[in-house]
């Protein structure tokens, strides 16, 4: 039972455990890079599973109701899984750059300042290209330019 917790406390977002660096390890070498490639490979799986129950969903539950009411409930209801779905979308082609990034051995690195942007982060957001400070400013330019 232990060792269950403790795999249930250490597991990220794609049910893989944080990448244990040694001591003196190249930072991205060989097996950090194959450590995130599973994790985003498992990550888009996952989400195009997803994509699949929802066509099937809406597939099933199509229907054409006669009360005004409960199609536009419907409506909504659909409208609301096409959205979560189109920011899937989106999130499986950031995946994708992110997996040719790997392969061209050009990942881990702020796409910004040119820093290594660290495990914990990446463990964190598998898909980021930017360090923490330079992503705090570009949020903190977002906010002013008002976009």
């Amino acid at each position: 039972m232990p060792t269950e917790e403790k795999q249930n406390n250490t597991q990220t977002i794609s049910g893989f455990e944080p990448y244990a660096d040694k001591k003196g390890e190249e930072y991205m070498g060989k097996p950090m890079r194959e450590h995130f490639t599973k994790i985003l490979h498992k990550w888009k799986q996952d989400l195009m599973r997803e994509v699949d129950r929802t066509v099937d969903h809406m597939k099933d539950e199509a229907a054409n109701f006669p009360d005004p009411a409960d199609r536009a409930s419907q409506e909504e209801e659909f409208a609301l899984e096409l959205r979560a779905r189109d920011r899937e979308r989106k999130l499986i082609k950031k995946i994708d750059k992110t997996l040719q990034l790997i392969e061209d051995e050009e990942y881990g690195w702020c796409e910004s300042c040119g820093v290594e942007i660290g495990l914990r982060r990446l463990e964190a957001r598998p898909t980021a290209d930017m360090c923490v400070d330079c992503k705090t400013l570009a949020e903190i330019k977002e906010k002013q330019v008002g976009k």
